[in-house]
């Protein structure tokens, strides 16, 4: 070996030891190999989880969330923004550099190579390394947090040549919504909806060619048969959710989430028994849209949902990483949708009286059922007291809020306090192909 090489992998080596050290791990042999899952409830900022624990457990309890083992604060920025686009930053998660709000995976224009010196993303550098892969998303299947790990274009707006790309991937698992998306123009699919493509072409189809075993509902999920290798899970016509105003949804009897769609949570457990069988390991990216999309509406009652959908999921892999310990769970928003902030209400004589439609300084205010409705109540606390708070909103548009990286399981403890997004590149890379990038 030269000496310059030498000389690398000691500075290689020195940087995890450090890691390791500061995390109160010693033993760099404990740095190994294995899967990984990273969940994206996109837009989730602390305040956000801390609004649904106080509705789901209490200012007192935990969520799956708060039990994950490792906690980060997360940096956001792009190489032209201060606050992350939805495909700016999936497309800094899949491939390991800064890149622009406008990104979307690799532009034509401006072609990258990933952190790892590879043409493509992570996920497609863990398929041809041999290991399984897979994506799961509540809301369409072109939606950045898990379409930029399989594809590329020149403009998110590009949705016939992303889903195209998508269902060529030949990943093990693709489940979201998007039917529309998949079929030609006028074509009436399942969902009762046309199709919507401009090229003609009809994806269902082509993924059929392809060996995908195609399902459409929740019923169709829980009974796969063991022997499938490849599904497809078309759930809507685009998202899983309807992601209007409280008000807009009650007037026109429209429920949050499609009845007959699964969750992200039981769209993660059928992945996991898939990639169970295959006995390979593996990288899964899933992404609960709602949390932004509910929130980018200011529809406080849809947000808490969504990650309640969220944090079922992130329960579901940890009951899994208890009996696959070779598996590291991340977890990250990439901004902080509508600002999402829980405001006080204290007073007695304010618990059974509607919240003001605003905030003193004019920001939107809901309560439990939205605009100008009763406060929130949270679950008892230790001395068993029923707070009441209304949710407060900055606007409808992106922020760079309070987020926070977590980590669970296998190469946890390799969580910087200060997560770079670049870092969750690293993190996955480190686990999937054992080397830390710099």
């Amino acid at each position: 070996m030269g000496e310059k090489n030498m000389i690398k992998m000691s500075i290689g080596l020195a940087f995890l030891f450090m890691i390791a050290f500061s995390c109160g791990e010693s033993n760099t042999a404990e740095l190994k190999t294995g899967s990984v899952i990273f969940i994206h409830p996109d837009g989730s900022s602390m305040s956000a989880w801390a609004a649904l624990r106080l509705v789901d457990k209490g200012p007192d309890g935990n969520l799956n969330w708060d039990n994950l083992e490792r906690v980060g604060v997360y940096r956001g920025h792009l190489k032209n923004s201060a606050v992350s686009s939805s495909n700016g930053g999936a497309t800094v998660h899949a491939f390991g550099v800064k890149r622009n709000y406008d990104d979307y995976g690799i532009s034509p224009e401006d072609p990258i190579k990933s952190l790892s010196g590879k043409d493509y993303s992570i996920m497609i550098e863990a398929q041809k390394a041999g290991k399984s892969i897979g994506v799961i998303n509540s809301g369409h299947i072109c939606e950045p947090g898990t379409g930029c790990f399989l594809a590329n274009a020149k403009k998110r707006s590009m949705e016939d040549e992303i889903s195209l790309q998508i269902i060529n991937s030949n990943a093990d698992v693709i489940m979201s919504g998007g039917e529309v998306l998949l079929l030609p123009e006028g074509f009436m699919g399942r969902h009762g909806k046309p199709g919507e493509r401009k090229d003609g072409k009809n994806l269902i189809q082509l993924a059929e060619q392809l060996g995908y075993k195609v399902i459409y509902t929740r019923d169709e999920l829980l009974a796969l048969p063991d022997n499938v290798e490849k599904v497809l899970g078309v759930f809507a016509p685009k998202h899983t959710f309807n992601d209007k105003s409280e008000e807009y949804l009650k007037e026109n009897h429209l429920p949050l989430y499609f009845e007959t769609a699964p969750s992200v949570a039981e769209m993660t457990q059928a992945a996991l028994k898939i990639f169970k069988r295959k006995g390979k390991d593996f990288l899964l990216v899933v992404e609960e849209e709602g949390t932004d999309n509910f929130a980018n509406k200011n529809n406080a009652m849809g947000t808490l949902e969504a990650l309640r959908h969220a944090d079922a999921a992130i329960g579901v892999i940890l009951n899994f990483i208890k009996n696959n310990p070779n598996t590291l769970l991340l977890t990250a928003a990439d901004s902080d949708a509508g600002g999402l902030n829980v405001i006080e209400v204290y007073k007695t004589k304010y618990f059974e009286k509607p919240l003001e439609s605003t905030t003193k300084n004019g920001a939107p205010l809901d309560g439990r059922e939205g605009t100008e409705t009763l406060p929130f109540i949270a679950k008892p606390d230790q001395f068993g007291k029923e707070l009441r708070f209304g949710i407060a909103w900055a606007g409808r548009e992106d922020f760079a809020g309070g987020i926070l990286a977590r980590a669970h399981g296998l190469n946890s403890q390799l969580l910087p306090q200060n997560a770079d997004n670049t870092d969750i590149y690293r993190m996955m890379y480190m686990t999937l192909f054992g080397k830390w990038l710099q």
